[in-house]
């Protein structure tokens, strides 16, 4: 007995499973003629209503065509001018004999992002405001690791630098102990952070991966831990060296640049695109900014308002008081 496996709506594998099964579920309803299913001996993936003589579904679908239709030239894309998606036709360039059910192992690996680079399709680059909102899930988590590691050192090196008090090299020297371990800390942290996570499987931050997006090489590739760092230290000496103003420049230029790119991709070769990109399924790609996107920019303005709305009350209240 042949045993089948298929793809469920969350991409998840599912199987082994007899043909009388799959049938099953297909008459009931809960598999369709798009469900890609697997046995051993198939080279690829293949959607399920092209195997209905071999199911045995031919009086299911008798009035049903599922024959694929033959694979076109890629059209020259449109034009977006969504802030929040870009799509590439770089990928189509090198597009051999692409088909989006390529061929698998007996799991489901390419079902998943991170897999080796498939070229052949087009590819959504991440613009400027889904970019944004990763960086602000990434500043928070970066930013309550940080504080979790400084508070505690805060602590310790304030009772130390207290007893220290009296001597005044000793001080000097916990004084200086203390910057080194902040500083260290501060950026040391979001540095390895930033390189481990885009070097991982997922090729994203925890921000990237929530709003669906991950960093690639110009070609594809998964960039590897030392371009992720030095990814991630070009961006940081601009920002430094130009005191913050590298932040604006950077999102200026995923905002315009053809490929979505800041200086810091530029210098390392890389770029940030939807997280289906160069997979065997483009058409997964999401060419929206997306909910989380969405949730993280509301969520963001309102605080941004109330931030501003909280100094300019402040400042009227200072500006009324009578100073003697």
């Amino acid at each position: 007995m042949t045993d089948w496996y298929y793809a469920d709506r969350q991409r998840r594998q599912i199987g082994p499973q007899p043909a009388e099964a799959l049938a099953q579920r297909f008459r009931a309803g809960e598999i369709d003629a798009t469900t890609l299913v697997w046995r051993e001996g198939m080279a690829n993936w293949q959607p399920l209503g092209t195997l209905r003589a071999e199911l045995g579904l031919e009086d299911a679908a008798a009035t049903l065509d599922f024959r694929i239709e033959p694979v076109l030239a890629t059209p020259e894309p449109a034009a977006t001018a969504a802030a929040g998606t870009h799509i590439d036709t770089h990928a189509s360039a090198t597009a051999g004999g692409y088909s989006p059910y390529a061929a698998p192992t007996a799991v489901m690996d390419d079902l998943q992002p991170g897999a080796a680079p498939v070229h052949g399709g087009d590819v959504v680059m991440a613009g400027l405001w889904r970019r944004f909102a990763a960086s602000v899930i990434d500043g928070m988590v970066t930013g309550v690791a940080s504080y979790a590691l400084l508070i505690p050192l805060t602590l310790v090196l304030g009772i130390s630098l207290s007893s220290l008090a009296e001597n005044e090299l000793a001080g000097a020297g916990a004084s200086a102990s203390f910057m080194l371990f902040y500083y260290g800390i501060s950026l040391g942290l979001p540095t390895l952070y930033f390189a481990w996570m885009h070097s991982s499987r997922t090729q994203a931050s925890l921000g990237k991966m929530a709003v669906g997006v991950k960093v690639v090489r110009t070609n594809g590739e998964p960039i590897g831990f030392w371009r992720a760092l030095l990814r991630y230290l070009a961006y940081l000496v601009f920002t430094l060296l130009t005191c913050g103003l590298g932040v604006l420049i950077s999102g200026l230029m995923v905002a315009f640049t053809e490929r979505k790119q800041a200086l810091h991709d530029m210098l390392c070769d890389t770029l940030v695109v939807d997280k289906w990109a160069y997979s065997d399924h483009p058409e997964w790609q999401q060419q929206g900014l997306g909910t989380v996107t969405v949730v993280v920019l509301v969520l963001f303005g309102l605080l941004f308002v109330a931030a501003v709305a909280a100094a300019v009350l402040m400042i009227g209240v200072l500006s009324s008081m009578k100073w003697n």
